[in-house]
């Protein structure tokens, strides 16, 4: 039997603030790690985040820690910010769109347009019990990345 994997992943949430607050929070990779739940460290080469900027990812699930790098694919300043990590070749991004109250809605997805390596299908099956239930755990920290962005953006 396969390990098969969801070919897009994605949540939103409605946030009051405006689109350049939330933009400001999004595209502050350093600081993702206080509201990933898998990100430990990240640090973005040259220390400036724009199209093309390359960056270095710790990453953890609970007792496991493995490394990631990542190049912005995207770079639309208050509508869309996107990355793609290297080593399983997933996209990650924020789409921003502006609400009729003067606030956003964030949508987070994770895309896979060229499929996952077969080393990171392998690795996931092994180390973390396949990818239904690695899945979930994906879901679960989007959710928890956009709550804390939204309470991060509201506070202002």
């Amino acid at each position: 039997m396969t390990d098969t994997y969801e070919a897009l992943l994605e949540d939103s949430i409605e946030i009051a603030a405006p689109p350049a607050r939330v933009w400001a929070l999004v595209t502050d990779l350093p600081a993702m790690s206080a509201r990933s739940p898998q990100v430990v460290r990240t640090k973005v080469k040259g220390g400036v985040v724009r199209e093309g900027a390359t960056f270095s990812n710790l990453n953890r699930d609970r007792f496991l820690f493995w490394p990631t790098s990542g190049k912005v694919v995207t770079f639309e300043p208050e509508r869309r910010f996107a990355f793609k990590i290297r080593e399983n070749r997933t996209v990650w991004s924020f789409e921003l769109e502006p609400t009729a109250d003067g606030g956003t809605r964030l949508t987070q997805r994770r895309e896979t347009p060229q499929g996952i390596s077969d080393v990171s299908m392998r690795l996931t099956k092994i180390a973390f019990g396949g990818q239904p239930k690695f899945t979930t755990g994906l879901r679960s920290g989007m959710r928890q990345t956009l709550e804390a962005l939204k309470a991060e953006a509201e506070r202002g």
